[in-house]
């Protein structure tokens, strides 16, 4: 049992770049089961630039799947990105899963967008100010999302799609100050607390592309500047490859 994924984030679409990623997305359909997005589609959030990503990423011939990122949210217009993006067959996911069915078995997803908070032992804390703690618990709730959707599946393979990253493995390359903002310890929680054969994220522009999980799951950076592909693709069965 074989299934192969297509990955990849941080594309930021505008009408300057659409057409970009289209040539190879074109094919698809010969390499790959299923496309996962892994947030940061758009460069600001905007319905317009919506568009351009359901545009670019709509109607390839295999089921796309996706979260939102930061970038998506900056607008406020998140109900209309959606709503575009839905049109067009893309599955957005948030604090939810769903289930693809493969010519290799069942491909069971759950998406999260996630948040800041830093790793074990330089992390916030649920303590202080109504500000930090309001981040904390977005930070909680997001991972507790994940956790839920993921345990709630019934698949035969199971993929966890995020923009903030998991682990601090895949951060390596990024300034550390900066390491609370890329992502955080409760999301590598949530991803070992279900039976997960591989977690894909996106927002480190500057990481590395591989990492684990505390708990041994396999973690790949899919952000575009640090595949520097139109996508990266994983066969994922008994063995990861890719």
């Amino acid at each position: 049992m074989v299934i192969r994924i297509a990955a990849v984030g941080d594309v930021h679409l505008d009408e300057d770049v659409v057409g970009r990623f289209r040539p190879a997305l074109e094919e698809l359909p010969g390499c790959a089961d299923v496309l996962l997005l892994a947030g940061d589609l758009t460069r600001h959030g905007t319905e317009s630039e919506a568009r351009c990503v359901a545009q670019e990423f709509g109607n390839l011939g295999v089921p796309v799947i996706t979260v939102l990122g930061n970038h998506d949210h900056q607008c406020d217009q998140v109900p209309q990105v959606v709503k575009v993006l839905e049109d067009v067959g893309i599955t957005v996911l948030e604090g939810t899963g769903t289930v693809v069915e493969c010519a290799g078995g069942r491909l069971g997803v759950a998406g999260v967008k996630g948040f800041g908070g830093g790793f074990a032992g330089r992390c916030a804390s649920d303590f202080g100010e109504p500000e930090m703690k309001s981040f904390v618990r977005t930070t909680n709730e997001s991972a507790e999302a994940l956790a839920e959707a993921l345990r709630g599946l019934e698949c035969d393979l199971l993929v966890a799609l995020t923009h903030y990253s998991p682990v601090p493995d895949t951060l390596a390359g990024e300034p550390l100050e900066i390491y609370p903002f890329l992502g955080c310890y409760q999301l590598g929680q949530a991803i070992d607390s279900a039976p997960t054969a591989l977690a894909l994220h996106g927002h480190a522009h500057h990481g590395t592309e591989r990492g684990t999980t505390p708990g041994g799951v396999r973690v790949r950076n899919v952000a575009h500047p640090v595949i520097k592909q139109a996508y990266s693709i994983f066969h994922l069965g008994d063995h990861l490859v890719g």
